[in-house]
C-alpha cells in the first residue's frame, strides 16, 4: 500500500464517500483526507477529481459507478490517464489487480451477504492484490471482525454507518477505516 494512503487512513478513520454534487461540497469542508467517489461520468470525473485533489485531499474513484465506463482495463488506464485520482474502488477482481499494475491505489469492495461471500473474500484478494479491502454493509460488526483476522491486508467497512457509536465499533473490530455518504459522520 502507498505510504501516502496508509498514512490518511491512519490520520483520518473515516472516509467520505461521495454520491453527488452536495456530497462534494461538504466533503471539503471536513477534515477527512480521503474522499472515495461514486458518482460522475467521463465528461465531469476529472473535474470532480480536481476539486478534491485541489482541497489537498486523496480522490479514489468507484470504476463501477462512473457513467460511460465500462468493467475492462482500459477504464482503469483511462483514470491514469485523464484525471489526477491517486487510485480506484471497483467489484471487479480484474480492475483492481490492473490498477496495481499501472501504479494506482486500490480497494477491493466487497458484499458480504452470506457464508459463501465470506468464505470467496482470501480467494479475491489472493488473485487481485488489492492495497485495502472495503466490506460491506459495515453494520456486523462479528462478521467484520472474522474479515479483519482472515484478511492479509487492511480492511475498511462502509454501508449504513450512522454514528459515532457504529464508527468506533467498527474500529474496535479491527477495520482501518470506515467510509461512509453520512456527512455527519464527516464531522465527527
Amino acid at each position: 500500500m502507498n505510504r501516502e494512503f496508509k498514512d490518511a487512513l491512519e490520520d483520518s478513520p473515516v472516509i467520505a464517500a461521495i454520491k453527488d454534487d452536495n456530497g462534494l461540497k461538504e466533503c471539503l469542508k471536513s477534515d477527512i483526507q480521503v474522499v472515495f467517489i461514486l458518482y460522475g461520468d467521463i465528461c465531469n470525473i476529472a473535474d470532480i477529481v480536481d476539486t478534491v485533489k485541489q482541497a489537498g485531499k486523496m480522490a479514489l474513484v468507484h470504476l463501477d459507478l462512473i457513467n460511460g465506463l465500462s468493467a475492462k482495463d482500459v477504464a482503469v488506464d483511462f483514470i491514469k490517464k485523464y484525471t489526477k485520482a491517486d487510485g480506484i474502488i471497483s467489484t471487479k477482481p480484474a480492475l483492481i489487480k490492473h490498477a496495481g499494475e499501472i501504479g494506482l491505489t486500490s480497494v477491493l469492495r466487497l458484499f458480504v451477504i452470506d457464508s459463501m461471500a465470506y468464505e470467496n473474500i482470501q480467494k479475491h484478494v489472493k488473485g487481485a492484490r488489492p492495497d485495502v479491502i472495503e466490506v460491506l454493509p459495515a453494520l456486523m460488526p462479528k462478521v467484520v471482525k472474522r474479515v479483519c483476522r482472515i484478511s492479509q491486508i487492511p480492511v475498511i467497512a462502509g454501508g449504513l454507518v450512522s454514528d459515532k457509536e457504529d464508527v468506533m465499533s467498527l474500529l474496535q473490530a479491527g477495520v482501518v477505516s470506515v467510509s461512509s455518504t453520512n456527512k455527519e459522520i464527516w464531522f465527527m
